[in-house]
């Protein structure tokens, strides 16, 4: 464990955090201490549903192997006779009773599915710290006001059936169920009938509600970054997920005879497109290093070696846990691409906005009592990527914790996580889940 900063530790006094403190300090908040070799264990497992020959794991939603984990997970929590629920999305609950019996879950979870080349903990390893955290509280013995729950949120990469994060979006309401389940992937398989087979695989588990109420949701995650490693930090308290804005640039110009047409007389698309990428990477220019600006994807076309280009086709993400700098400095991208392309003409199209997602009050509170508690180095700090604890903000009280990941890596076939961190997280995530129930 690293030793304790509290210069890497951002304070926020609030008075919720103290009042956690005192509970803590007077010995009111149990503990259960989570079994780490059981931990990584059960990571080495999953890893092996959707293994690929260079060490990662391609596990897409539903598919066999994903439905594989759900079933041995739900099988884990029949042993310990927790509840199991799926609803009509394929969303898994499994659920630990508690003594107020109609009470929405305090809850915690992740995905199980991958990107194509993808590790073996992005997603899976806030699923596990969420069966470690319920497996400890209930081998301690521990009575809990509220029901706990650990859920697996389908379909958050979307690389079987687009868009992303489907299964909390759905879950919430923030998409059509209906639109959702008639979506179909490059086989032509409806979602409908992959959560069919997903419920004939577990027959006897019982059905959820869409919408179902909770009463707080916090959601463990690997950082995706590079931060909390470089900085030797046991674990990120999530204060927001950024905000993001996805755009498509056009530009276009004329195809030429490369050897024929004098540079004066050319319009190429190029030459103007590497003009407004270097415009708009001065307009995103962030001293403070917050601002994410990424061109992702960037076309030339026609592609050949003598044809001077006539199109270039690039994507544009941008990312801000601000709302308004993000609105302020997106709204400039079409009028800098349009004064940067001296010859050619330029097309902006927007395809897709989010604001940023604040976790404020008492479930971020507790994660950073949690963690100063048991003496872990950790800071506040946004989330650059979407998880699913954005969408299920919108009907409870939520936030995240966050681990550190080697060299930053994923979606990435080397993802790597010690498991001393794995261990550090979920431990967070059971004392979090006490935390609440204490004082909600």
């Amino acid at each position: 464990m690293h030793a304790p900063v509290q210069r890497a530790v951002m304070h926020r006094q609030i008075n919720g955090v103290s009042q956690l403190e005192r509970a803590l300090a007077t010995g009111n908040v149990r503990r259960a201490d989570v079994n780490g070799g059981r931990l990584w264990r059960r990571h080495m497992e999953m890893a092996e549903l959707g293994a690929t020959p260079k060490g990662g794991v391609n596990r897409p939603a539903l598919t066999p192997t994903d439905i594989e984990v759900h079933v041995r997970l739900a099988e884990w929590a029949r042993a310990r006779e927790f509840a199991v629920e799926i609803d009509a999305y394929g969303n898994q609950f499994m659920r630990r009773s508690g003594s107020e019996s109609g009470a929405g879950a305090i809850a915690s979870g992740s995905h199980s599915d991958t990107q194509p080349t993808g590790g073996r903990f992005d997603g899976i390893s806030g699923v596990l710290s969420a069966v470690e955290a319920l497996e400890v509280i209930d081998d301690a013995g521990i009575e809990t006001r509220y029901p706990f729950e650990a859920i697996i949120w389908n379909n958050e990469e979307g690389t079987r059936f687009s868009p992303t994060n489907l299964g909390s979006a759905v879950y919430v309401g923030s998409v059509p169920i209906e639109t959702m389940l008639a979506a179909t992937d490059g086989d032509g398989v409806t979602m409908k009938e992959a959560v069919q087979n997903l419920r004939d695989a577990i027959p006897w588990a019982g059905v959820r509600e869409l919408g179902a109420p909770m009463a707080a949701f916090i959601e463990s995650h690997i950082e995706q970054g590079p931060e909390l490693e470089a900085e030797e930090l046991d674990i990120g308290v999530v204060t927001a997920i950024q905000g993001t804005r996805k755009l498509e640039v056009e530009i276009i110009g004329d195809e030429a005879h490369a050897g024929t047409t004098p540079e004066r007389m050319r319009r190429d698309a190029f030459v103007d497109a590497v003009s407004v990428a270097s415009a708009l990477r001065e307009l995103f220019h962030d001293p403070d290093d917050i601002m994410r600006f990424t061109i992702g994807r960037f076309e030339v076309s026609p592609g050949a070696l003598a044809v001077v280009p006539g199109r270039v086709f690039f994507t544009i993400d941008i990312r801000h846990p601000d709302n308004a700098t993000l609105a302020r400095l997106g709204d400039q991208v079409e009028a800098v691409c349009t004064e940067a392309a001296s010859r050619c003409e330029v097309r902006v199209v927007e395809t897709r906005r989010a604001d940023s997602t604040p976790f404020v009050g008492l479930v971020p509170e507790a994660v950073e009592a949690a963690s100063r508690e048991r003496g872990y180095a950790y800071k506040h700090m946004p989330s650059g990527a979407g998880h699913d604890a954005r969408y299920v903000s919108e009907i409870c009280p939520s936030g995240m914790v966050f681990v550190p990941c080697e060299s930053g890596l994923s979606h990435n076939e080397r993802e790597n996580v010690t498991a001393d961190d794995l261990a550090r997280g979920a431990q967070v995530v059971a004392d979090t889940l006490l935390i609440l129930d204490e004082r909600l």
